[in-house]
């Protein structure tokens, strides 16, 4: 479809006496790309309004019938109309475009050399030097509606990142993306948004590389221009002037620029509205609506922080810069490392797929560039994750905008660093303490009216400290992109991490006074999934992070301790570990014998439709993990080659699930592969009692024999399928009885702990905290080795036994 002039539309529906809304849409539609569904998008509209009121214009235009041919029809003689009015100009038009096309070349030529130099390369951060745009751009994409302009309530949000599992990479992947160069395409005139770091500036610097190689508009001039440096001219010029300063070095005469902006044949790129100072923000909003109102002609793109200005442009269409996607990340990882080491390029994925605090930030191009600059020095990220953050949040409070020499509105400027980051703590403790991870502009307004008014010299009237939060709160969206609007006048923080840092860091400097009040309280919490982080973190913050293990550790005793069977199943658990000669720390063979035992009794006790509603993932998955990360901790790989007793235990235990898991099947459809498979478990057993002492060897040999030789054999002919079926019907339940009892007799394992549902759930929550504890102890943290050591001796231990080391090393002492 050819696309008309504005002004030629505007007049005719002026002269079709067009409603304002009429006119709107009448306008959009066919003066830009896109059907009548896109013109509703971009006037934010809904589709059945857009179709009203083009039903009306159609009858003023005297379009009838029905379908879509009434816009066809109306185009072909909008065409019509504008070719009997030009008519004596379009053979001069078409020998004026063969000079213009002349004139764009030869001024690209001449800019060519200076936009590359500009936009060519970028260097953020700690970069030993810059790096070509086109050896790191990684491509953007656009959000077509700003998520800050919703109008959803704190349930939708909720709903849309399940509170359970709380979507740390941000809400806007839930929106529809579109490519940054399609959507510059597809609007005249752009004002991309977005969070500090998000990636604009390089954007719009990728817009001009294209545009002037050929890739993107070859048939227009790229001029790219930075509204901080256009501000602080001293002379003041318009910006049409500023254009032709700054094309003048490149001997792009004047008259030639005024014939390439008349001509519309400019893609103007104009960066960083939010980065011009207070003193001079009223004459650029000024320059800038009336220069692209003037050379309208021409596509606009404008880049703006979020929430940095109030401002109005009615011609441009705003959006926002998505987060980085998964595949985003990790192709910016790869060319990052591509030059230096594509294997640690590998690895840096693989580190960031495992973590998911630390992947979250990687959402944000900035933070991105940081996560490269640390992996690049040591290969790894810091085991104290609380300094990367502390270097993350650095950056987004001061040195983001020190390095580029800019300074932001007063009414935050007087809260120094200090002040801020308290005043983020108290925000992140108390939502993070009440479950919120949104919160109402409203609330989080009198967390800032409550802390600002206590500040020296702070105002005492009210209406004003109420201005004053709103403006606090507008800048730390804008200045540090740490709190963000994801729906109108409902706020979270940018990532979770942030707030879950920000509460660690809370808690871990409260006042001496408070300070153990405040650990009593985050213990209080260890069973609570959606509280791991807080307790990394403050473990790594704590100077001595001794007092809380031991609060963490008594809150996690305090959990079974009540419950007899539970107590009973520990005391057991540590009977068996001190009965095994192994060459472990007991609390590693605790947990071997959990994971064996746990398991058994999850199959044998629970019906499937129990089965189905208790988290069997969590209680069966976290005794293996909790036997791993003992493991790691202690460094005691459980080795059950190499060590008889456990490698004994576990080929037992094999051989009863193997025969458990038989018995089951009712029809053996796999006879062998069961037959097989319980004796590789005897023979396993039989080969693991060689270290036993003489007298046990030989009666547990012998009675592994006999349970052996019961069986019947077992070939691949169907008689030998029969005759083994009909055996094991009969006989498998007293065989395994059998096996049971000479497990318990003779190895103390294969107990039928009959644990019911709520034990279970009860297990869960024991396993979790201990596995939390374990992490705790195994990160870059600072306690005493007499803690530590106290805290591993106890762990998964009954009650008694606990209260016995505490009384021996008061003794001791």
């Amino acid at each position: 479809m050819r696309l008309l002039p504005e002004d030629f539309l505007n007049q005719l529906a002026s002269d079709y006496e067009l409603s304002p809304e009429q006119k709107e849409v009448f306008v959009q539609r066919f003066s830009s790309k896109g059907n009548e569904l896109d013109a509703a998008e971009f006037l934010y509209i809904s589709p059945e309004a857009s179709r009203t009121r083009m039903t009306w214009v159609y009858k003023k235009f005297s379009i009838g019938g029905k379908g879509p041919n009434k816009a066809r029809r109306l185009h072909d003689w909008l065409i019509r109309e504008y070719e009997k009015a030009h008519s004596s100009t379009i053979d001069e038009t078409l020998n004026t475009d063969k000079d213009i096309d002349s004139l764009v070349q030869e001024i690209r030529k001449k800019v060519k050399s200076s936009i590359q130099e500009r936009c060519g390369k970028m260097r953020v951060l700690d970069m030993e030097q810059p790096v070509g745009l086109g050896d790191i751009y990684t491509d953007v994409n656009i959000l077509e509606k700003v998520t800050g302009r919703r109008r959803l309530g704190i349930a939708e949000l909720l709903q849309i990142c399940e509170p359970e599992n709380f979507d740390r990479f941000g809400l806007s992947k839930v929106e529809k993306r579109v490519p940054g160069l399609k959507a510059v395409e597809q609007h005249q005139k752009l004002m991309v948004l977005g969070k500090p770091g998000a990636g604009k500036t390089t954007f719009l610097k990728y817009l001009a590389i294209q545009c002037i190689v050929g890739k993107f508009q070859a048939q227009r001039v790229p001029i790219f221009i930075t509204l901080k440096q256009f501000a602080e001219n001293k002379e003041q010029p318009e910006l049409g002037g500023f254009i032709i300063q700054q094309l003048a070095k490149d001997k792009v005469a004047e008259s030639q620029i005024s014939e390439l902006l008349n001509s519309g044949r400019a893609l103007v790129l104009l960066d960083g509205l939010d980065e011009v100072g207070e003193e001079d923000i009223s004459r650029v909003l000024k320059q800038l609506k009336e220069f692209s109102e003037h050379y309208h002609q021409n596509p606009f793109v404008i880049t703006c922080r979020i929430a940095a200005r109030e401002y109005t442009f009615e011609q441009f269409a705003e959006v926002e810069v998505a987060d980085f996607d998964d595949q985003q990340i990790a192709d910016f990882s790869n060319k990052w490392f591509q030059i230096k080491d594509l294997k640690k390029a590998k690895k840096f994925i693989q580190k960031l797929q495992k973590d998911k605090p630390i992947r979250e930030l990687g959402t944000n191009p900035l933070l991105l560039t940081l996560l490269c600059l640390v992996f690049e020095e040591s290969a790894d990220f810091p085991s104290n994750r609380s300094q990367l953050y502390k270097e993350g949040l650095d950056i987004l409070l001061k040195k983001w905008d020190a390095k580029r020499n800019i300074e932001r509105e007063q009414v935050y400027k007087k809260l120094s660093l200090q002040r801020k980051e308290d005043l983020l703590s108290q925000i992140a403790l108390t939502t993070f303490e009440e479950g919120n991870y949104f919160f109402k502009q409203q609330e989080v307004e009198k967390h800032i009216v409550n802390y600002i008014r206590n500040i020296p010299n702070a105002s005492t009237d009210l209406e004003e400290l109420q201005l004053d939060s709103e403006a606090v709160l507008k800048s730390i969206e804008a200045q540090h992109g740490l709190l963000v609007e994801r729906a109108k006048s409902i706020y979270s923080f940018s990532h979770l991490t942030f707030q879950e840092y920000f509460t660690a860091k809370e808690i871990v400097e409260s006042p001496a006074s408070k300070a153990l009040e405040k650990l009593e309280i985050l213990s209080s919490n260890i069973t609570e999934k959606r509280w791991r982080e807080v307790f990394l973190l403050a473990i790594g913050m704590l100077p001595n992070a001794g007092d809380l293990l031991e609060l963490m550790k008594k809150k996690t005793d305090a959990l079974v301790a009540s419950d007899e069977k539970i107590q009973q199943f520990l005391s057991w658990l540590n009977q068996k570990s001190l009965s095994v000669k192994a060459a472990y720390k007991p609390a590693a063979v605790r947990a071997f014998y959990i994971v064996r035992a746990l398991n058994r009794n999850l199959d044998r006790n629970l019906d499937l439709n129990l089965a189905r509603d208790l988290d069997r993932v969590l209680a069966r998955d976290f005794a293996r993990d909790l036997d791993r990360v003992l493991a790691h901790a202690f460094n005691l790989a459980l080795d059950r080659v190499l060590d008889r007793n456990l490698a004994l235990d576990l080929a037992l235990d094999d051989a009863l699930d193997e025969a458990l898991d038989s018995a089951l099947n009712r029809v053996l459809d796999h006879n062998s592969t069961l037959d097989f498979a319980i004796n590789s478990a005897l023979d396993s057993a039989l080969n693991s009692t060689l270290d036993l002492d003489h007298a046990l060897k030989v009666e547990l040999q012998h009675s592994l024999q006999e349970l052996k030789a019961q069986l019947p054999n077992l070939n691949n002919s169907k008689e030998s399928n029969r005759r083994y079926t009909l055996w094991w019907r009969v006989n498998s339940q007293n065989w395994i009885k059998r096996l049971n009892t000479v497990m318990i007799e003779q190895r103390n394992i294969g107990h039928d702990w009959q644990f019911s549902q709520p034990h279970l759930e009860l297990f869960s929550q024991y396993f979790y905290a201990n596995r939390l504890l374990v992490d705790c102890l195994n990160s870059d943290c600072y306690v005493s080795r007499e803690v530590r050591q106290e805290i591993e001796n106890s762990l998964l231990l009954p009650m008694a036994e606990i209260e016995n080391l505490s009384s021996n090393q008061f003794v001791g002492s």
